[in-house]
């Protein structure tokens, strides 16, 4: 299936989603730090990325730039348990194709993962 990197600051949250989107045959890539994250998209191969919007160091929107240096056409998802109109549109804005709020549902994560993906 298709290659995921995960990057959320709860390795918790992080291994949730990781155990979803496995069950569905994907390659799943777990991180808590945004330099390592970082790091890994510039050497691997990689289909989507799903940020969160809190982090340590920088917020899922800076990731998302520096990834987007990195891969101009990489897909992703923003995650957030603080919705905002602000978060979303700039989410969107830097290429996001979803935007999921925390806690994650499961059905709404595969399903959203499966149409940015298949939206190749």
């Amino acid at each position: 299936m298709s290659n995921i990197l995960v990057l959320d600051d709860v390795s918790d949250a992080g291994n949730l989603i990781k155990r979803i989107l496995e069950k569905k045959g994907h390659k799943v890539y777990v991180f808590t730090e945004e330099e390592d994250a970082l790091n890994w998209v510039g050497s691997n191969e990689i289909d989507l990325v799903i940020l969160d919007l809190k982090l340590k160091k920088m917020n899922g929107i800076e990731v998302l730039k520096e990834i987007k240096k990195i891969k101009p056409s990489i897909k992703a998802i923003m995650l957030t348990g603080y919705p905002t109109i602000e978060t979303a549109r700039d989410s969107i804005k830097l290429g996001a194709s979803e935007y999921c709020v925390k806690p994650i549902d499961k059905e709404e994560l595969e399903k959203k993962v499966e149409n940015v993906l298949s939206n190749s």
